[in-house]
């Protein structure tokens, strides 16, 4: 345990590559407490995956295409035309808040007023909204139309880039204040200007699981296990989301990985069959594909639920998660229950320095045992490992032996953990040796004149502060050495 092994951690097998995918929120937004969670399982999960024994790769799968991109660039041209003194109803279902005007402001601050056009131009002959009998979509479609044809490809290309770009920027700066990193930002843009698609396509043709309906294409996957057929090549040409979702699967396949694990919410509940019909119908084997779903985190202030909406703009980032309760605390809470269970998140208990705060209780018995160490240093004193290895028959205290039998199941802990993805059994192992070394501290001496059972103990302890802090840093937070 102290010759700078992890203790619990299994030497890395090139056998077992897995690709864990998660988070990949769509770049129209900051990232809210929702994706909070998926990101705090995934990282949790993906270093929990390394310790036992995996080559894990992370994975953020960037949707920088399609249809919710363009509605994104079109919020931010309209708000940059209100910035510029133009009067335009503002569609319901195009992206709002704050964020979207300073894109718009940034745009207007590097290209001045290029891209403005009269209200009348950018609304005359659009299909009404929903308030006038019309179409909330085809409103908003006729918007995007519009901007492409007044905007001209550059034009549109610099409210489409930028506005990627602004808010990707954004959510990896989160992400990485947050202690969540990735290997690998895929970008869904890329998968399409490749031949991916096209690929994957002919390997489902090929493999005789396409046909041809209303001048689209489909995939046979209802013959697969999932619900229905789905269209993977609309009638104009051009790829559905899932057709992508296929390409970037195989991807996942060609690049070697024994297994790939997509994290999504609990709302992504029909991917599941859908990608398995896709790896049957690709000829891979759907054991190679895992789905996990995180259910959905509710907040509570004063016991009051906290309400939030992606669109409207009304909604508690992730950001001001961190800014009220701080990292450690939003990490620890998101994984303190299973992922398969809703998650209500009392901000007032995450803030509290009280031993009913966990991570509060785990950190603080790390300190203490740091402090300890100090107290010694301060008395001129040293610890002497080797002493202590040779009285370990002296450790037979009551709370020494519930201690001892903690720290032995660390790598059973850890094993199981990734095995049945289920970081929070971690979250709940360190809470329990909190409390058995807790007890300890209250009831015995560690500083003591005999040094057989002073360096015994400290031994004891020694091993108990590194395995906290191991496994703190699985679920990615600190081990403070002082409180």
């Amino acid at each position: 345990l102290y010759d700078g092994d992890l203790y619990g951690h299994v030497p890395p097998n090139p056998a077992h590559e897995v690709t864990v995918e998660f988070v990949s929120a769509n770049p129209t937004g900051p990232l809210h407490v929702g994706h909070g969670r998926g990101a705090a399982y995934g990282a949790s999960l993906a270093s929990i995956l390394q310790a036992s024994g995996y080559l894990v790769q992370r994975e953020y799968y960037v949707n920088d295409n399609g249809r919710q991109m363009d509605i994104l660039a079109v919020s931010v041209w309209l708000r940059y035309l209100e910035l510029c003194g133009e009067e335009i109803d503002f569609p319901d279902n195009g992206y709002r808040g704050d964020y979207i005007y300073d894109i718009a402001r940034e745009v207007r601050s590097e290209t001045g007023d290029k891209w403005r056009f009269k209200g009348h131009e950018v609304t005359d002959g659009l299909p009404p909204d929903e308030e006038e009998g019309g179409n909330r979509e085809t409103h908003i479609d006729a918007f995007i139309d519009r901007a492409r044809e007044l905007l001209g490809h550059a034009g549109y290309l610099v409210f489409f880039e930028t506005s990627v770009n602004s808010i990707l920027n954004d959510i990896q700066q989160d992400l990485s204040d947050f202690g969540v990193h990735f290997d690998h930002w895929f970008s869904e843009k890329e998968l399409e200007n490749s031949d991916a698609i096209r690929r994957a396509v002919e390997r489902l043709e090929e493999n005789g699981h396409l046909y041809v309906k209303d001048g689209a294409t489909w995939f046979r996957a209802s013959e697969l296990g999932d619900e229905k057929d789905r269209v993977i090549i609309r009638e104009n040409g051009r790829s559905t989301y899932f057709a992508s979702d296929i390409a970037y699967f195989l991807n996942k396949m060609e690049r070697g990985f024994e297994k790939a694990l997509y994290i999504f919410g609990a709302d992504h509940h029909g991917y599941i069959a859908r990608l398995r019909a896709a790896a049957l119908g690709l000829g891979e084997d759907p054991e190679r594909l895992e789905i996990l779903l995180v259910q959905f985190a509710v907040l509570y202030r004063d016991g009051e639920k906290v309400s939030m909406s992606t669109r409207s703009g009304q909604f508690i980032s992730l950001r001001e998660l961190r800014e009220e309760v701080g990292s450690d605390a939003a990490r620890f809470f998101y994984v303190m229950r299973s992922h398969e269970q809703h998650l209500d998140f009392d901000l007032d208990l995450a803030k509290s320095r009280t031993n009913e705060n966990p991570v509060y209780y785990i950190q603080y018995a790390h300190a203490r045992i740091c402090s300890v160490f100090r107290n010694l240093e301060q008395m001129d004193e040293t610890h002497n490992q080797a002493i202590g290895e040779a009285a370990l028959n002296l450790l037979t205290e009551p709370n020494e032996t519930l201690l001892l039998r903690a720290l032995s199941r660390y790598p059973e802990v850890i094993e199981s953990s990734a095995r049945l993805r289920a970081p929070h059994q971690l979250a709940h192992y360190l809470q329990a040796l909190a409390t058995e070394f807790h007890a300890y501290y209250n009831s015995h001496q560690f500083l003591v004149e005999d040094e057989n059972i002073r360096n015994v103990r400290l031994n004891l302890i020694l091993a108990t502060q590194i395995v906290l802090a191991n496994g703190l840093e699985l679920l990615g937070i600190s081990a403070p050495e002082a409180m």
